[in-house]
């Protein structure tokens, strides 16, 4: 396999790519299958989601490795994406999730029938992602979920499990709440380009919004509400001078690139105390309710 360097020198970004070009086409809150152009976030790390939903690609020399494919009908923009780019689909070596809804995980069977990558999940999605089926015990398992298209999960990962290819290293966190199995993960990213050579720290949180069916009531899940604290303090003490999430308008993706803004460590502690705040009002509300 041709190495980045040589593989880029042939297969050049092509026309409409890049940071000016999504903040022209998309809005802070936007459709989950409007086409959206590609870049690149920093160093090895490009956005290749649509508008509404994220889909991030960590490229190296080996091998690449896509975080989430969004909805079905998004796969082959995702996957054009990355030809926009300049990289070859078939690189792929790993899709890795987030959740296991169909928002982020009913494009992996597209993607895999085009790649031949090999999905990773974590042991409670995996059930998910093989039948197409939400599980019972998903606090959505009564919101009219659509079926997606099973796909062969070929690696199953734990909380600290490592995702290795090549020079790139993908750390899994168990972070359950907004689903049983949601996943976040992190990484360093370095930007060989830059005078400094400066490497960040990324995280790519999963949604933790504490949101269910109507009929669904956190409290009478004690368990859910504590795998849900303990996601939160995962949250927070990730390193993350960069913070991703499935959805772009959850942490202010849109906001932050407009203004520039680069990120002073905590990224992840803000959005962490903000899920905090969400999940303790959600408490709250039930519990007036139930009075």
């Amino acid at each position: 396999m041709p190495t980045q360097a040589e593989e880029t020198a042939t297969l050049q970004p092509a026309e409409g790519v890049g940071k000016n070009a999504f903040l022209q086409s998309c809005e802070t809150w936007d459709e989950w299958d409007k086409t959206a152009p590609p870049f690149q976030i920093h160093g090895n790390t490009y956005y290749v989601g649509t508008c509404g939903i994220s889909a991030i690609l960590v490229t190296g020399d080996d091998g690449h490795i896509l975080l989430d494919s969004g909805v079905e009908g998004a796969a082959p923009s995702v996957l054009e994406n990355i030809r926009k780019l300049g990289f070859d689909p078939t690189d792929i070596g790993y899709i890795l999730m987030s959740h296991e809804h169909f928002d982020h995980v009913a494009g992996h069977a597209a993607a895999v029938e085009t790649t031949g990558a090999r999905v990773v999940a974590s042991a409670r999605a995996k059930p998910v992602l093989e039948s197409g089926i939400v599980a019972s015990d998903d606090p959505q398992a009564e919101s009219n979920h659509p079926a997606m298209a099973p796909v062969q999960v070929d690696l199953v990962v734990s909380h600290g499990d490592p995702v290795t290819l090549g020079g790139i290293t993908i750390t899994a966190h168990a972070t359950p709440g907004h689903t049983p199995g949601a996943l976040s993960w992190s990484w360093t990213s370095c930007d060989a380009s830059a005078a400094d050579q400066s490497c960040r720290d990324f995280a790519y949180v999963d949604s933790l919004s504490p949101v269910s069916a109507d009929s669904y009531r956190f409290t009478d899940h004690p368990q859910t509400v504590a795998a849900f604290q303990q996601s939160i303090e995962t949250v927070a003490a990730l390193p993350c001078d960069k913070i991703l999430t499935p959805h772009p308008s959850s942490s202010n993706m849109i906001k932050r690139l407009r203004s520039g803004e680069v990120g002073d460590g905590n990224q992840c502690k803000n959005y962490a105390r903000a899920i905090e705040r969400r999940l303790d009002a959600r408490l709250e509300r039930e519990a007036g309710n139930a009075e």
